[in-house]
């Protein structure tokens, strides 16, 4: 039995089936796996899904990786939880994406899906309570798994029930389009948690405005304490003893040393090379995100060409590269977005290029080698999204950047709590106010680039993963 759980959808490794039936384990990276690193493998258990063909495989063999279970969730199913409700409904509320004179439209169709949402949940609820010791800490991990709290602490009330959101909130106004029973029940799900953590006071408190219930079920009211350090939302639930949930904030940063490590490797060198004859002797923007609709990249792009357009004395001084991974092509919205984004850099490329100069070098795959190069050769950092639970990438180019750069960043991302006073903070529906920015940030002089680089590394990495993660454990231990 394990004494320390994680829940996420993805787990720290998968499998790809080959054509001769053998199956190859990978590693996956992210914030989340290099934090549990930080503990044993003998009490710890990592509960996830097998996302593909390679993982049910894997599952149906008895195959993984020492403290790990893998769960084989109906194919359909998960699609309808996953796409049809997590990344369709849950995160368009979170980052405020809906088109609402169409969206959303909650209808038989979506209450279908929710009750897979809710089976899926039901899964991993139930791999949970069968896998934890008495008295066990189960830390939960974002929007997918909404409802694993509530249900958890109704199996296994012993249980210490952390959950942390790595997407903004939503705010009132966008959780109540759904519907009355929806909301509560993804509100109670939440609440099952003993505390719940965000990356950011803002996404939490907005967490805490938002949390009142009044109904049959049940009550709960968020507080915002001043007498003493605790904040979050009491509740009693159909009769029951009042209970409370804190409601805490932890930024997660980057590992400095592991990522100048990976910065570094021989391949990297070679890429590097390779953009640096690109390039040249021209100053360089760099933006890395998935194809997401939140990351704003087009009117990144907009913003690019209209300080080309204002500024003439940059073209030919000046390139943008741009790495634009693919998300969630089995969805038409990002397919047409992803599309979009090649289009509006081809634009740009045919208004304003010379047989000498391409002002954009996009890339639409996923090449993080090609990513880490472009870190390293960075004059200039854009990172606009609409709305951000906190965007690394505004915290691994400062780190990584060779000469220093200049930090554009939206007001709307995490990150912005911590990298504010040395970034260039935007609006990031306003074009013009990011064209400007930019400007002004490719005209830094080269000493403060670096002053300011230097500063916005040491914030993004006062909590590196393993930290970050280990503070969630303590404190709902501790709680």
């Amino acid at each position: 039995m394990a004494t320390v759980l994680v829940a996420s959808n993805r787990g720290p490794v998968s499998y790809v089936l080959g054509e001769d039936g053998s199956l190859d384990a990978r590693r996956g990276g992210g914030g989340l796996i290099s934090g549990l690193s930080a503990l044993s493998s003998q009490d710890s258990l990592w509960v996830c899904a097998a996302l593909g063909e390679g993982d049910r495989e894997a599952v149906r063999r008895g195959v993984g990786e020492p403290g790990t279970r893998m769960l084989d969730i109906a194919p359909d199913v998960y699609a309808d939880a996953y796409n049809g409700i997590a990344n369709s409904v849950l995160w368009f509320l979170h980052h405020h994406l809906y088109d609402i004179p169409r969206e959303p439209v909650f209808d038989a169709e979506f209450r279908r899906r929710w009750e897979s949402y809710r089976s899926y949940n039901r899964a991993f609820t139930e791999a949970l309570a069968a896998e934890a010791a008495e008295g066990a800490a189960v830390l939960v991990q974002d929007y997918h798994l909404a409802l694993v709290p509530g249900q958890l602490r109704e199996l296994r009330p012993d249980l210490r029930i952390g959950h942390f959101t790595h997407t903004p909130w939503g705010s009132s106004a966008y959780l109540r389009m759904l519907p009355d029973d929806i909301r509560e029940e993804l509100l109670w799900g939440m609440l099952g948690a003993d505390e719940l953590g965000f990356h950011t006071w803002g996404w939490a408190s907005t967490f805490i405005g938002g949390a009142a219930i009044d109904s049959a079920d049940g009550t709960a009211q968020g507080s915002l304490r001043s007498e003493d350090p605790w904040r979050g939302v009491e509740h009693r639930r159909r009769g029951g003893p009042k209970r409370r949930t804190r409601v805490a904030a932890y930024p997660l940063g980057v590992d400095g040393e592991e990522l100048r490590a990976l910065a570094h490797r021989p391949e990297v060198d070679e890429r590097l090379a390779g953009l640096r004859e690109e390039v040249g002797d021209r100053k360089t923007i760099v933006r890395v995100d998935r194809t997401e609709l939140s990351k704003n990249i087009l009117r990144g792009l907009l913003a690019y060409r209209e300080l080309l357009t204002v500024h003439p004395e940059w073209r030919d001084r000046v390139v943008h590269l741009a790495s634009a991974y693919p998300s969630r092509q089995d969805l038409t919205t990002y397919r047409e977005y992803t599309a979009a984004v090649a289009e509006l850099a081809g634009e740009i490329n045919a208004e304003f290029g010379t047989a000498e100069w391409q002002p954009v070098l996009v890339s639409v795959q996923d090449d993080f080698t090609r990513s880490l190069a472009a870190y390293r050769l960075a004059d200039v950092a854009l990172v606009n999204p609409v709305r951000d639970g906190m965007n690394l990438v505004a915290k691994e180019i400062p780190v990584v950047s060779e000469a220093g750069c200049a930090l554009v960043l939206s007001r709307e991302a995490g990150a912005y709590a911590e990298l504010r006073e040395d970034a260039l903070t935007v609006n990031p529906f306003d074009v013009t106010e990011t064209a400007d920015a930019l400007h002004t940030a490719l005209s830094m002089p080269a000493s403060e680039r670096a002053d300011r680089s230097k500063r916005l590394a040491a914030a993004a990495t006062a909590l590196p993963p393993q930290r970050w993660f280990l503070n969630q454990l303590e404190a709902l231990r501790g709680n």
